[in-house]
Parts: structure tokens; sequence; C-alpha cells
């Protein structure tokens, strides 16, 4: 007779990193992506308005950023598995719900709020969903010892995946199947993570730092690192204008250019394919020509093709400059990465991390404010305005990191 030996949880197989983590990532990335660029393409194609579909942008990133600096703490206090699976599922349920709703209610006012409060929910629960998901692949890549960098290979291409081919899935549903049948797939995509999320239990040891004090000692740290600081501020401006792009997107290619939602998503979805392949050369070029210059190059592509924006007057134009302004943005994105991880001490990383994505993040519900007040007519002018700040910027900061002593080895 064979002996039972310790609880029965315990001889339960541990779970592959392709069940464990990267499945629901998946699921987890294709909801957030389909949310992010969808939700807007849905307010434009229930109200009709360029001001709603900008503050619909609005609502989806306040939230966010709101979120993001609260979710960090609620997934150290308890754990993964829960967090994911609670914000899936109240995600699922939420986009369900307006599912159901839409073709009930009268066109106006009710439909307005009903789309305008799935924008704001969808915006709270997709961040905390990430963050946790995030946090479950920061765990597997403890776990696999000296293959954690594979592990987050597989996860950043999970990530870029979902960015290529949500924006396009989003609007080619919306067109195709309607409103209903956009929230459905993001409803099943949801309950799937829900489903799917790993069964990580993993103490936590230390009181979580508060958000405030996180805050304080990220600040401290970058205004100690010239470098990086500059290199935000820079990135900070040029995100105002990628903010503005993204949420006039909907508007100039519906409303001016006459083409459909799905062709929307298509650019967002070409653009992402363009930032995978610049993400991959830069790799190789900065190992060849040194960090400043491939960053230099990159922020000269972007802006140039910022500026030429606002010029474009068919879509096809538009397309391809927004996959070029997209490429160089990929570009700046590798530099900044690599100087945040030989600048930033250990000891304080993570609260210096956050910092610098929520400052990078802020312009983006500015850029949803800014089409929702400017008239349409006038959002080229505001884009051009946008783009020559983001030159600016850019220029400012990558001017100022030359000349920094001490960093021309490493930025050489």
């Amino acid at each position: 007779m064979r002996s039972r030996v310790g609880p029965r949880h315990a001889r339960r197989p541990v779970p592959t990193l392709l069940r464990g983590i990267y499945l629901p990532r998946s699921m987890d990335a294709g909801a957030f992506a389909m949310t992010t660029y969808g939700i807007p393409l849905l307010v434009l194609a229930t109200t009709n308005s360029a001001a709603l579909t900008g503050l619909a942008f609005a609502l989806e990133w306040v939230p966010r950023l709101a979120a993001f600096a609260v979710a960090g703490a609620v997934v150290d206090r308890h754990g993964t598995t829960r967090v994911l699976r609670v914000a899936s599922a109240m995600r699922a349920a939420v986009v369900v719900a307006a599912a159901v709703a839409l073709p009930q209610l009268e066109a106006g006012l009710p439909t307005t709020v009903t789309v305008m409060l799935l924008a704001a929910l969808t915006g709270v629960l997709t961040e905390f969903s990430y963050i946790a998901a995030e946090t479950a692949g920061g765990v597997g890549s403890r776990q696999a010892g000296e293959r954690a960098h594979r592990v987050q290979s597989v996860l950043l291409g999970i990530d870029q995946v979902g960015t290529l081919a949500g924006p396009a899935t989003a609007g080619l549903l919306l067109e195709r199947a309607g409103a209903a049948g956009m929230l459905a797939t993001i409803a099943v995509l949801s309950l799937l993570a829900c489903a799917l999320a790993p069964r990580q239990h993993v103490g936590q040891t230390d009181v979580p730092e508060p958000v405030l004090s996180g805050l304080r000692t990220g600040w401290t740290t970058l205004r100690s690192l010239p470098a990086l600081g500059w290199l935000v501020c820079g990135l900070t401006v040029s995100n105002l204008a990628i903010g503005l792009l993204q949420a006039a997107a909907p508007v100039i290619v519906v409303q001016q250019f006459g083409h459909s939602s799905a062709d929307v998503g298509l650019i967002w979805s070409v653009a992402a394919g363009a930032s995978l392949i610049t993400v991959a050369a830069c790799r190789r070029a900065i190992d060849r020509f040194g960090l400043w210059p491939v960053g230099a190059l990159s922020a000269t592509v972007a802006a140039c093709a910022c500026l030429a924006v606002s010029l474009s007057h068919t879509y096809t134009a538009y397309l391809v400059l927004i996959a070029v302004l997209m490429a160089g943005e990929g570009g700046m994105t590798v530099v900044l990465r690599t100087l945040r991880s030989h600048l930033i001490p250990q000891q304080v990383f993570g609260a210096t991390l956050s910092l610098t994505i929520l400052l990078l993040l802020l312009p983006f519900p500015l850029a949803g404010v800014l089409v929702a007040t400017v008239p349409t007519a006038l959002l080229g002018h505001v884009i051009t305005a946008c783009a020559v700040l983001q030159a600016l910027g850019l220029c400012a900061a990558f001017l100022r990191l030359r000349a920094l002593p001490g960093l021309r080895a490493r930025l050489a």
C-alpha cells in the first residue's frame, strides 16, 4: 500500500511556464490591446463625436494612471493570482453588460454615458490585470534562475504580438460584427485570463512601501541622475505628440479620410510591426555604434515623421508616416531601457522605474483632452504644434546628454 506524504495540494504538479505564465499573459495582452484601441473606436461609432472620442481616450488613461499608483501595492498585499482573476472577471462582466445594454438604449445621452463609463472602468481594470500579469512574469523569471532572460524575451514577444494584432482585430470586429462582437471577444479573452491565472503563492515578507514614499524615492533618484532625467523629459514631451495621434486617429481616419474602423486598427498594427523590426535592429546597432548615435538617429526620424504627419492628406501617407514615427519611438525606447538599467541603483530601481513610467504616461490623458476640446478642423494645426514641441524637446534632451561629463564613454 502506497503511503501518502504531505497534503494534497503539495502533490499537485507544478505548472509549466506555458500553462502558468505564457498562456494567461497572452490572454491578458490580447484583451489589453483590444480595449486600449477598440473602446475609442466604439465611442466614435456610437456617438459620431470627435470630442467624445477624445474624452473617452482621456477617461481610459486618467484612471489607468491612478490605478498604476496603487496596483502594485494591491498585488503585493493580495497576490498575483487573486488580483488577475478578479480584475479579468470584472472586465469581462463590464464589457458583457455594455454589449447587452447598448442595443437596448436610445441614441443620445444614455448611449453616451454607457460608452464613457465603459472607457473609464475598463481602463482601471486593465491596468490592474496588467500589473498582476507583469508581476507574475517577474516571479516566473526569478524561479527560472539562469533562464530568466529567456522568460522575459518570451513575455516581451507576447506583449508585442498583442500590440500588433489587437488594434486590427478590434477594428475589424467592430466593422464586421458590430460592438457586440468586439466586446464579446474582449470578454472571452478576459475570462480565459481569469481561468488560466497562474497559481503563485508567494508570501510578502516586508510591508509594502507606501505609494507616496515610493514616488518620493523615485523622484530623488531621478534628480540625482541628470542623464536619465533629460531623456525622460524628452520622451515625455514626445509622448504628447504620440498620444495626440493615437487619440485623434479615429477622427482623422474615419471622418476626414472616409475610411473604416478596421483601417484605424490597421495603422497601429503596422506601426507595431515597424517598431518590432526597429527594436531588433537597434540592439545590434547599439553594440556597434553606441547608445547616443542610435538614440539621436531615432529621435530625428521620429521628429521628422511627426512633422510630416500633419501635412499628409491621404490614408496611405498617414499610415506610412505613423509607422516611421513609431519605428523611431521604438529605437528611443531601447535607448531609455538600456540607460535606465545602467544608471539606476538596484536598491531603488523599482521606485524609480515606477516614477519614470508614470511621467511617460502623463501626456496621454492630456492628449485626449486636446482632441475633445479642439475643433476637428484645427486638429492638424495642433498636431503640427505638438510635433514642433516634440522636435525641440528631443533635440534639447540629446544635446544635453551628449554634453554631460562622464557619459561620453557610455553614450558614444
